[in-house]
């Protein structure tokens, strides 16, 4: 078996999973992720596997790839799954733009890519994701006016990925339309070890800047909550955090009255797995052309805004 970097962090069969046995005309798919840890990756993941299990695909077998946060990585693993002849190759969270030579490998051998959450690119049959400006947008003024418009700012972006690149854009574009609002510190959290780069720089801005912090601004929820750990190891307790993503544990963090943690954004990783694999089934198994079973190369769905007066909607 490859190590981590190298890319196969696992191989599982998910007929194994379901307790079947696969047949000589087995689907293969490989599933790479951007960085299993994370759990927009693991929630896609899941969704996908639902969606198989719920029809009835025990001849799909699925190896799964863990990029562990590198470009470098996850176009090996596209190359990998692509010289293995595979069926279908699905994306999720991927930073595609380091990949062209090995989607173009997965062209030349006719295996369709299909993305979530990864930014379109050419050489992949679609992106399903959701709106990363309009997102940022609905959380990023919540957050300003929340503020009064006014008060001092930490600032966490993460340019690796599109989705998180743009959410960021956004918020230094509203943010002009914010005079008040001072940035202290402004940082670009290493995506390989995401939280404890947050952790360790959120514990020098703690220390710097102490009770001038007025709020903190990350780009998805899991820096968020190691941004509310430190704030609550430091006794920071008058401080707004914001994330995205609505994983459960985010969404029960701004639940409770007295986190910092006062909104995220609700994103539906587990119908976008669902989904491709629905579009997997349209377009590899039956045959049908992408271009009618796919309206765009990109499709967005939708994702609500999640704050302390609605949150108790979206508790699982």
């Amino acid at each position: 078996m490859r190590n981590r970097i190298s890319g196969i962090a696992v191989a599982c069969s998910v007929a194994a999973l379901l307790g079947a046995t696969g047949t000589a005309s087995a689907l293969e798919i490989a599933m790479v992720h951007s960085n299993a840890a994370a759990q927009s990756d693991q929630r896609t993941k899941a969704g996908f596997e639902a969606w198989i299990e719920e029809n009835g695909k025990t001849d799909w077998n699925v190896s799964y790839l863990d990029s562990g946060g590198s470009g470098e990585a996850t176009a090996s693993n596209i190359q990998d799954a692509a010289s293995r002849g595979v069926d279908a190759i699905v994306m999720t969270m991927a930073d595609l733009r380091a990949s062209r030579a090995a989607l173009d490998a997965a062209k030349a051998a006719n295996i369709p890519v299909f993305a979530a959450d990864s930014g379109y690119v050419e050489g992949i049959v679609v992106d399903v994701t959701t709106n990363n400006w309009a997102m940022s947008s609905d959380v990023s003024v919540y957050l300003l006016d929340q503020m009064g418009g006014e008060g001092n700012l930490v600032f966490f972006r993460m340019a690796e990925h599109h989705g998180t690149r743009k959410r960021g854009d956004v918020m230094a574009s509203v943010l002009k339309e914010y005079p008040g609002v001072k940035v202290l510190a402004e940082h670009n959290i290493d995506y390989n070890a995401f939280f404890e780069d947050t952790s360790r720089t959120m514990e020098d801005y703690a220390a710097r800047f102490g009770a001038d912090i007025d709020a903190v601004w990350a780009p998805w929820d899991e820096p968020a909550q190691a941004v509310v750990n430190v704030l609550n190891a430091q006794g920071l307790t008058d401080v707004k955090v914001i994330g995205i993503d609505g994983h459960p544990q985010a969404v029960a963090e701004v639940c409770k009255p007295e986190s910092q943690m006062i909104a995220t954004v609700g994103q539906p990783f587990e119908k976008m797995g669902g989904q491709i694999a629905e579009w997997i089934q349209a377009i590899v198994v039956d045959g049908k052309p992408a271009a009618e079973v796919i309206p765009t190369k990109t499709v967005y769905m939708d994702a609500p805004l999640i704050t302390k007066q609605n949150c108790q909607e979206f508790l699982q």
